[in-house]
C-alpha cells in the first residue's frame, strides 16, 4: 500500500487533470474567475495553475491563487461579495486577502509576499503568459515573477525550491534572466543559492544558466567577502517567519524585513509572527515568543 501511495504521488497527470478536486470547488473556482472577468478586475493566476503551464505536467491543485495589485483588491472582494455572496476578507494587510465559499474552500489573493518583498506591480501583468484555466482564458503570472516569489519561501514545513529547479528545467532558455536577476536586486545571494542547487540537482544541465550570471555572482560574493555590514542584521525572517524568531527576538539582530532594510511594518509583522502555527513553523533552539529551550 506504501509503494502505491508513493508511486500515485509521484506519477505526473496529463495536463489540464486535477487529482482530488471536487466538482463543488471547481465550480467555486469557475465563478471566481468568472465574476471578476466580467467585472474588469486585472488578475494573474498563480501556484499550481501556474506550474502546470509551465511544467507541462498536471498537478494536484486543490486551491486557486490570483494575483492582482493591491489597489484592486478592495474592488475584487467587493463584487464577489455583492454579486456571488461569499465571505471576503484581507486576511494580513500586507500580501493577502481570501474569498471563502465555506469552511473548506477558499481563493488566495495575493498582492505581494508573506516577507513584503515581492508586491505585485505592473511588470507582472506585462509579461504575463495566456493559458487556460478550468476551460478560461486567462493570463498567468511570469515565470520570473514565480521564481522570484517563491524563491524566498524555506519554512520549516514548506520550501518551494523543487518547484523553481523545476521552473528553471522547463523555461531555462525562455527566462529573462536580466530581468529576473533585477528583480531580486541586493537579495541576489537568494537567486545564487538557488541557481548553485540547480546544478547541483541536475548536473548534465548546469550550462543552461548563462555563465556570464554565475560569474556575476561569484565576482559580488568576491566583493562581500572583503566588507562586512556595519549593522547586526538578520536577513533570516526574510526566507521564514519563524525559524529567525530568536535571532531578532534574543540576539540582538535588525529585522531584514523591517524598515529600513525592508518595506514591512512592525505592525504587520507583529500579526504575520502572532499567526505563526507553533506546531509546524516553530523556530529552532526557540519558541516563537520565549527564551531559548535547551
Amino acid at each position: 500500500m506504501i509503494a502505491a501511495a508513493m508511486a500515485a504521488a509521484a506519477s505526473p497527470l496529463p495536463p489540464g487533470s486535477k487529482r482530488g478536486l471536487r466538482s463543488a470547488t471547481r465550480r467555486f473556482h469557475r465563478r471566481v474567475l468568472e465574476t471578476l472577468d466580467a467585472a474588469g478586475v486585472p488578475f494573474l493566476v498563480g501556484g499550481g495553475h501556474a506550474l502546470e503551464r509551465y511544467l507541462g505536467v498536471g498537478r494536484s491543485v486543490n486551491d486557486l491563487d490570483l494575483f492582482m495589485r493591491r489597489g484592486d483588491v478592495p474592488t475584487a472582494l467587493a463584487v464577489v461579495a455583492r454579486r456571488l455572496g461569499y465571505h471576503t476578507a484581507v486576511t494580513f494587510p500586507h500580501w493577502l486577502a481570501k474569498i471563502r465559499r465555506d469552511d473548506r474552500d477558499h481563493v488566495d489573493i495575493i498582492f505581494s509576499s508573506g516577507n513584503s518583498a515581492c508586491p505585485v506591480d505592473d511588470d507582472w501583468f506585462r509579461y504575463a503568459v495566456p493559458a487556460t484555466v478550468m476551460g478560461r482564458q486567462v493570463r498567468i503570472c511570469p515565470v520570473e515573477e514565480t521564481i522570484w516569489s517563491k524563491a524566498f519561501v524555506m519554512e520549516r514545513e514548506r520550501y518551494d525550491g523543487a518547484d523553481i529547479a523545476h521552473l528553471i528545467h522547463a523555461c531555462a532558455e525562455r527566462i529573462d534572466w536580466s530581468r529576473l536577476t533585477r528583480r531580486f536586486g541586493r537579495h541576489w545571494r537568494v537567486l545564487f543559492s538557488h541557481l548553485v542547487l540547480f546544478g547541483f540537482i541536475y548536473p548534465s544541465e548546469r550550462r543552461r544558466i548563462p555563465e556570464s550570471l554565475m560569474y556575476r555572482c561569484l565576482q559580488l560574493l568576491e566583493h562581500e567577502m572583503h566588507r562586512a555590514p556595519a549593522r547586526r542584521i538578520c536577513r533570516g525572517p526574510l526566507l521564514s517567519r519563524a525559524q529567525y524568531l530568536l535571532d531578532v527576538q534574543l540576539r540582538g539582530y535588525e529585522d531584514a524585513r523591517l524598515l529600513p532594510h525592508g518595506s514591512m511594518s512592525e505592525v504587520d509583522a507583529s500579526v504575520w509572527t502572532a499567526a505563526i502555527d507553533r506546531a509546524a513553523s516553530r523556530p529552532v533552539g526557540a519558541d516563537a515568543l520565549g527564551a531559548p529551550q535547551e
